[in-house]
C-alpha cells in the first residue's frame, strides 16, 4: 500500500511523520513525505530512510524573515491548497492512504486530493488544542478574536467554525470547485473528519472525556535518534556539572540577543554552567567564558538525559523528548499550542511555567530556582518511567487496517 504523510509546518510537524513512516515501512508500506524544502528538514528525513517531496516555500525563511502582510493571506492559503492538493495528489493512489497536519490549507489540500483519489484520509492533531472539546478553548486567530464576553468552550467552538470558515472557506472551497469536488459548509470539520487522530502521549496531553466526537488517541510520533553528539559538544559536558539547556527551537524571538543574555544571566545565578541552543533565533553565547557553549541541531533524546534542566519554548516534540529523558522542565511559551504544554508541564509538577513569553534574567533565574529542586526533579524522573514511545507503531498498524477495511 502505499502511504502518503503531508504537512507544512516547522521540525515538530515533520519529525513525528519521519517516526510512523519507518513504522509504516516496516509493514510493508511504501511511504512518501510531503513537506517544507527546508534543508534541515530534508536532510532528518533523510536519515531515517524517508522519501520526500519538497512543497512550498521553505518555512524557516519564512518564519525568520519580513513578515507578510495581513491583506497578503487570502493569497497565501489559497497557494497551500492549491500546492498540497497537487502534491498529495501526485504522490498518493487509489485505494491507499494519505495523513496529514500542520497548517490548515495544506491539510485541506491533501484532504482534497485524497477524497478526489478514493484514498483513506486521516487528520492528525499534535496537540489536543486542535481539536474541538467541552475542556478547553479553540486557538484565536489573532485577526477574527472571539467576543470577550463568551467564555463557555463549546460556545467558542462554534464561533471558531464561524472564523474558519471566513478566514479559509473561500481557498478551500474555491480550490475544490476547481477541481470538480463539492463546497463544503463547515469547512473546518470537513478537513478535520469526524474521526480525527491524536498523536500525544496521554500522561503529557490527555484526550479528556466526556467529549463531544471521537477521537483516535495513538500517542506520540517518536523518530528513535541514535546519532552521536559532535565531539565538542561531548567535551563540554565531560569538562564540568550537568549544565542547563536553553533553546527556543523554531521560534524566531523579537530580540535574541536579549534572550540569550538573561538566559545566561540566569542559569549562572543558580551556579550552573550553560548550553545554548542556536535555534532559528541563533542564540549565540553572551560572553565566549568557558562555562558557556552553544550548538546548532544536535540530539536531543541523547543529550536531554545529560542536562540538569531544559528551557525552551514548549514545543510538543522537545516538551515529549525533555518528559521522556526525565529531567525538570522551563517552558517559556510563544505562540498556538505552547501555553498548553507549559500548563501540562506545570500540573504534572515536572517543571514550571515562564509567566510571559519575554524572559528576563530575574524571571527566568526564579523559574530555574524552583525547577533545580529536589521535588521537582524527582517527580520528572516518575514521570519519565509512563512516558510511552509506541505510539507511531500503533498509529501505523491502525493506519493500514482502517485503508484496508
Amino acid at each position: 500500500m502505499r502511504v502518503v504523510l503531508s504537512t507544512y509546518g516547522s521540525r515538530g510537524d515533520v519529525e513525528p511523520l519521519a517516526g510512523l513512516a519507518v513504522h509504516l515501512r516496516a509493514l510493508g508500506a511504501r511511504v512518501r513525505v510531503c513537506a517544507p524544502p527546508d534543508e534541515e528538514f530534508a536532510a532528518r528525513l533523510a536519515e531515517a530512510g524517508v522519501e520526500v517531496v519538497p512543497v512550498g516555500q521553505s518555512v524557516r525563511s519564512l518564519v525568520t524573515g519580513p513578515r507578510p502582510a495581513p491583506t497578503d493571506f487570502p493569497r497565501r492559503a489559497a497557494a497551500l491548497v492549491e500546492q498540497f492538493h497537487e502534491a498529495v495528489l501526485a504522490a498518493a493512489e487509489p485505494g491507499g492512504a494519505v495523513v496529514a497536519t500542520g497548517l490548515f490549507p495544506a491539510v485541506a489540500g491533501a484532504q482534497a486530493a485524497a477524497e478526489k483519489l478514493g484514498a483513506h484520509f486521516a487528520y492528525v492533531a499534535l496537540q489536543p488544542t486542535m481539536l474541538p472539546s467541552p475542556h478547553h478553548p479553540p486557538f484565536e486567530y489573532p485577526m477574527r478574536p472571539y467576543p470577550a464576553e463568551v467564555t463557555d468552550n463549546r460556545e467558542l467552538w462554534a464561533l471558531n467554525v464561524e472564523a474558519m470558515n471566513a478566514l479559509f472557506g473561500e481557498a478551500v472551497n474555491g480550490h475544490r470547485a476547481a477541481v470538480g469536488l463539492p463546497v463544503a459548509e463547515n469547512v473546518r470539520d470537513h478537513v478535520f473528519t469526524d474521526r480525527p487522530w491524536l498523536a500525544t502521549d496521554p500522561t503529557l496531553g490527555p484526550w479528556l472525556l466526556p467529549a463531544d466526537r471521537e477521537v483516535v488517541h495513538t500517542g506520540a510520533w517518536i523518530l528513535p535518534d541514535d546519532r552521536p553528539l559532535p565531539a565538542d559538544l561531548e567535551a563540554f559536558l565531560t569538562a564540568g556539572e550537568a549544565p542547563v539547556y536553553v533553546g527556543f527551537g523554531s521560534m524566531p524571538l523579537a530580540d535574541a540577543a536579549a534572550t540569550a543574555r538573561a538566559a545566561v544571566d540566569a542559569v549562572r545565578a543558580q551556579g550552573r554552567r550553560v548550553l545554548l541552543g542556536r535555534g532559528w533565533a541563533r542564540l549565540a553565547e553572551a560572553d565566549g567564558a568557558v562555562d558557556c557553549f552553544a550548538v546548532d541541531e544536535v540530539n536531543q533524546q541523547a543529550l536531554f538525559p545529560r542536562v540538569a534542566a531544559v528551557v525552551h519554548h514548549g514545543g510538543a516534540g522537545t516538551t515529549t523528548t525533555a518528559a521522556r529523558a526525565g529531567v525538570p522542565q522551563v517552558l517559556v511559551p510563544q505562540i498556538v499550542d505552547q501555553p498548553y504544554w507549559a500548563a501540562r508541564v506545570a500540573a504534572l509538577g515536572i517543571g514550571v511555567a515562564h509567566d510571559g513569553p519575554t524572559p528576563t534574567a530575574d524571571s527566568l533565574s526564579a523559574a530555574l530556582r524552583q525547577a533545580l529542586t529536589p521535588g521537582i526533579a524527582e517527580r520528572a524522573a516518575a514521570v519519565a518511567g509512563g512516558i510511552r514511545d509506541d505510539g507511531a507503531a500503533v498509529a501505523a498498524k491502525l493506519l493500514l487496517e482502517a485503508a484496508a477495511g
